[in-house]
This record gives structure tokens, C-alpha cells and sequence, in this order.
């Protein structure tokens, strides 16, 4: 058995003491004012002083934070799919990754209200060195994934990783949710890495490591923001991509990322249930290919269901015929629609630089295309 220490969510007995490290910290009491605004400091305190599971803080505390995002900062969160899930059961969710935070926050909350069991989430550790945030991030059953290593040191991590989450998943009834490839979709193309689901089977010995999906439930997850409020954070690391440089990162880049992803404008979001796939699975398990070619076949079937499942809103639409120069979509937006979306283009980004306002509508159109792509494949198929 491994020694999950270095990367687990606390565990039960030791939440309160950890509640208890960061209930005097100004950063919580900025939380609280935000998430309970006519409480009092002394009675929302007095209550996380009285919690004793990370269930009770998650309810308690981190949902109630989340209602109020989407109240503040959104025009409200609409779900599709949710029906197929089945209470007290288990699911690997592998999901598009748009924002720090939010991602899993809106998925719990979700699941919460739809009576089903919670999970613990992948986050980088690049995002947690600040030690309210590690704290925090720990108390919220997120399961830290290591950032920066090569060689042996990754192969090892990736190994407790994928024990921790078959543990999660097949002792613990825990669902678990990670993304599909290493950090958020920057430019709108959505697409699983292999390695990821290579990763996720490391925990499987024998000859067949594939057979370790047929063991799980994998659910793939659609999650849409009409707006990306970090859209323009990530500007910087798609002009130096296009421009086949090195990006490195700003010193407080990715909190400054996780705070306007919490408080930007998002206008809609959508999140969709593409299906369990245990048919599809069991297929691919029946193929006579190697293990690498089995993984690629899955990492499509994941790409196809969270390109269809991928809700499109007026701005992905409109940055698409903006972006082609032409109005093959117009049908799907108002002049007004199209009017605020310029308006937020002009204000977020310098329009006469070409090739960042290229970036810019690629990201918001690329879905568009997945789309098309994954009803073009559903068609052929």
C-alpha cells in the first residue's frame, strides 16, 4: 500500500485541526464575507470551529461560496445528463478544463444537489504552494498532482497518483475527477492526452493494463462558460506558443488566474453528462491492438462525447464567423449578442495587434469546430 501523505485531502480526524490552522487567516475571512455577507465573524467561525469532516466543510462552507459565484458573477448554471448517475456509486470523471477552481466546484455542487456522491479532484501543486491555499485545498478533497517533475521522480508520481485515484474510486466509493490532459485548455481545442489515461493505469499489474477501465465507471464531462473569465489571462502563453517560445509564468500568475476565474464574468454556463462508457470500453477490450493503441481509441471516443456534449453559446458562434470572415452562424446569435461580444474583444484585447485577436476568437470558436467534427464522425461512423 502507498503512502499517500505527500499528495491526499485530509482525512476526517484531522479536518478540524486543520480548520483551526486557517480560521483566523484574512483570506478565509474575505471568503465568508463574500459567501455569507449579513453573518457575523463570530458565528460562522463558531461553526467551522464545530466541523469534523471535510463533508460538513465542503456543505457547510465551500457550497454555499459557490451559490453565491454563480449568483454574482454569472447569469446562472444549467445541467443535462446527470440523470444517467446513480447515487452511492463511484465515477471517474474526465472532464475539459477551463478554470482553476470553478471546474470541480460547479461539478460538486451539481452532484450535491442531485443527491450523488462527491469527489476528490486533481489540482496542480504549482497552485497550492501558498499554505491557506494547500490547507484549504486539502479540507476541500482535492489531491494534489506534482508539477515540474521528469525522469524516475515522474514515473513514481504519476504512480501514487493512479493508486490514489484506483483506491478512491474501488475501496473507497469515491468519485474522482481529473482533466483531460495536464492543465486547462488555453485555446479552446479540447483534447484527452494519452498520457493521462496511460497515468491512470499504472495502478494495474499484469500483462492487460487496459482492463483496468473495465473496472470503473469513466464519465466523461462537458463543461461550457459563455464567457472564459480568464480569457485574456491566457493571451500570453498562446502568443508565445504561436511564436514557438518558452512561456514562463509571471510570479503570482496563477493566482491572479484562480481569483478571476472565481470573480470574472462568465454570462451562462453549462455542464453535460456525456454517458458512462462501459459498452464502449468493453469494445475497445475486445480489440486485438496493443495497449497504446487501445488508449488512443479511448482518448477519441472521450474527445467525441465532450466535443457533442460541449454546449455552444452565441459567443462561440459569433467568434467563429468573426474568425472565418463570414456569417455561416449568424442564425445563431442577435446583433446585440454580437455587439457585446466585440464590445468585450475590443476592451480585453489590442485589436490591432493581428495575431492576439486571432487567439483570442480561436478560442472562443475552436468548439465550434469540434463540434462539427464530432457530428461529421458520428455520421461516417
Amino acid at each position: 500500500m502507498q503512502n499517500f501523505d505527500s499528495i491526499r485531502p485530509f482525512y476526517d480526524a484531522e479536518a478540524n485541526a486543520a480548520i483551526r490552522e486557517i480560521v483566523d487567516d484574512p483570506m478565509l475571512e474575505a471568503m465568508m464575507n463574500f459567501t455569507f455577507p449579513s453573518d457575523t465573524k463570530e458565528h460562522w467561525k463558531d461553526l467551522m470551529l464545530h466541523t469534523h469532516s471535510l463533508r460538513d466543510f465542503q456543505i457547510n462552507f465551500i457550497y454555499p461560496g459557490v451559490k453565491k459565484v454563480i449568483e454574482k458573477s454569472s447569469d446562472g448554471l444549467s445541467i443535462s445528463g446527470f440523470d444517467v448517475l446513480e447515487p452511492n456509486t463511484a465515477y471517474l470523471f474526465i472532464s475539459n478544463h477551463r478554470d482553476i477552481v470553478l471546474d470541480t466546484s460547479l461539478l460538486n455542487a451539481s452532484l450535491y444537489e442531485n443527491g450523488l456522491v462527491l469527489t476528490t479532484s486533481a489540482i496542480g501543486d504549482n497552485l497550492i504552494k501558498k499554505p491557506f491555499l494547500h490547507t484549504l485545498s486539502r479540507l476541500n478533497r482535492n489531491f494534489a498532482i506534482k508539477r515540474g517533475v521528469q525522469g524516475r521522480a515522474l514515473l513514481e508520481s504519476s504512480l501514487i497518483t493512479s493508486e490514489y485515484i484506483k483506491k478512491s474510486l474501488l475501496h473507497e466509493n469515491r468519485s474522482v475527477w481529473t482533466a483531460q490532459k495536464e492543465g486547462r485548455t488555453k485555446d479552446g481545442n479540447d483534447a484527452t492526452h494519452r498520457g493521462v489515461l496511460k497515468m491512470l493505469t499504472l495502478c494495474e499489474e499484469g500483462p492487460n493494463p487496459f482492463g483496468y477501465f473495465e473496472k470503473i465507471k469513466l464519465v466523461p464531462i462537458s463543461i461550457s462558460y459563455e464567457y472564459d473569465p480568464t480569457d485574456i489571462l491566457k493571451m500570453p502563453e498562446l502568443l508565445a506558443k504561436s511564436r514557438d517560445e518558452k512561456y514562463i509564468k509571471s510570479e503570482n500568475e496563477d493566482f491572479l488566474n484562480l481569483l478571476r476565474g472565481i470573480m470574472g464574468t462568465k454570462k451562462r454556463i453549462h455542464i453535460q453528462v456525456n454517458g458512462i462508457l462501459d459498452e464502449e470500453i468493453s469494445e475497445i477490450a475486445k480489440m486485438d491492438i496493443n495497449q497504446a493503441e487501445k488508449l488512443s481509441h479511448l482518448a477519441s471516443i472521450i474527445d467525441q462525447r465532450i466535443w457533442k456534449g460541449y454546449k455552444l453559446w452565441p459567443s462561440n458562434y459569433i467568434a467563429h464567423d468573426l474568425l472565418y470572415g463570414n456569417e455561416e452562424y449568424s442564425g445563431c446569435y442577435t446583433a446585440a449578442e454580437k455587439s457585446d461580444f466585440e464590445k468585450r474583444l475590443i476592451e480585453k484585447v489590442d485589436t490591432k495587434n493581428a495575431l492576439m485577436v486571432k487567439n483570442f476568437l480561436a478560442m472562443y470558436a475552436n468548439p465550434v469546430n469540434n463540434q462539427k467534427k464530432s457530428l461529421e464522425s458520428q455520421t461516417t461512423g
